[in-house]
């Protein structure tokens, strides 16, 4: 965006979000229409979107008369290019049923991108990737996280009418897909002992019978985890604070069954509020024979070596730097949290990766 619609935006989203605040403090349900009028046009107005040029905006969009309607299509050179479907302010997004449809009647309409908001959360999916419609999500932010404030704004300018014709959506989507599926490639090489895996560590140490290469990869700490690649780094390769990004998802195969490693939207807040975590609560890890410490603290941040992080990720990062040092061009390794700390299970006495009080969180919230 240029400079002067950059400031529009960054001005419009502090003003949302105490708006957000405001009515979730009274715990009002506003419903659909006051959401959209609220929270949602201001927004698309914020982005470039002209909302009284129903040329531009048309609000409860159907291509033919019998077609379910869109609540917002937006237009360029008379083509729709974005479908937006709006739920009220207290509506939970996960519902699967909501994003469905209107990617199903993207995909007849040949649109290709599709947002799921209930004007504080927004969800960006892409419609013609061939996976499954949990796959498809892109990146989700909440305005009302001033944590994440850079992060959001620049999510949300993918979503301006400048960025939407430069189709840098689909720059970034690629990348997201391709280390998606490259992720999930190495993981299940790794989790399965893969025959061609151990003959090619074989070949570059042939001093090393198979057996002991198994053996070795499967007592291995290895994790998988590729940076958001942001609109910034299309022009330079700088460095990607972690509370800045939404994490790719990764699923892995393990013995106990398919596990989630990075969940876009979740937050160690969450589990507080869940009463999943009581804080203090004291997380712990052996990592290279060093045993590290850290503690969930009342806000959600971490504690590690005296100092205070917004994630679990970024005090793992900087838990393994102070073992094995940063790699070369970056200020930190990249690190899932999720699955690095471990805590002590109240009930069985066992530490367990801090993912499985994630797990809970999320399966509770399906279930609701």
């Amino acid at each position: 965006m240029t400079n002067s619609a950059r400031q529009t935006l960054t001005s419009v989203l502090p003003k949302l979000r105490r708006r957000i605040h405001k009515i979730q403090n009274r715990n009002e349900n506003i419903g659909e229409q006051n959401t959209k009028a609220a929270l949602i046009d201001p927004l698309l107005a914020a982005l470039g979107w002209d909302v009284e040029d129903i040329d531009e905006v048309s609000r409860e969009y159907r291509r033919k008369s019998q077609d379910n309607p869109v609540d917002y299509a937006l237009f360029m050179l008379r083509s729709p290019r974005l479908f937006v479907e709006a739920k009220g302010l207290e509506k939970d997004l996960s519902d699967r049923k909501w994003i469905s449809q209107v990617l199903g009647y993207a995909t007849v309409v040949g649109v290709e991108w599709c947002v799921l908001t209930n004007g504080d959360e927004y969800r960006l999916y892409n419609a013609h990737a061939p996976v499954d419609v949990e796959q498809k999500l892109f990146r989700v932010v909440r305005i009302s996280d001033s944590d994440q404030a850079e992060y959001i704004l620049e999510t949300l300018e993918l979503l301006s009418k400048e960025k939407m014709g430069d189709n840098l959506l689909n720059v970034l989507w690629k990348a997201h897909f391709i280390d998606r599926h490259v992720s999930r490639a190495l993981g299940e090489l790794l989790q399965n002992d893969d025959a061609s895996l151990i003959r090619l560590i074989r070949k570059r140490t042939p001093e090393l019978t198979p057996s002991e290469i198994r053996e070795s990869l499967k007592r291995a700490d290895i994790r998988i985890d590729f940076p958001v690649v942001s609109v910034s780094s299309q022009s330079s390769a700088g460095e990607v604070d972690d509370e800045l990004t939404s994490p790719v998802e990764v699923v892995e195969t393990t013995k106990e069954g398919r596990k989630t490693l990075n969940i876009p939207g979740v937050k160690v807040s969450d589990l507080i509020r869940a009463n999943l975590i009581e804080p203090p609560l004291k997380l712990e890890k052996v990592y290279k024979g060093a045993h590290l410490e850290a503690e969930v603290q009342q806000d959600g941040t971490i504690v590690f070596d005296g100092d205070t992080y917004k994630s679990l990720s970024l005090a793992a990062a900087l838990a393994r730097k102070s073992i094995i040092g940063a790699p070369e061009g970056r200020k930190y390794p990249q690190t899932n949290g999720w699955v690095f700390w471990k805590y002590c299970d109240s009930e069985t006495g066992r530490l367990e990766e801090i993912d499985v009080l994630r797990q809970r969180y999320l399966n509770g919230r399906s279930r609701s």
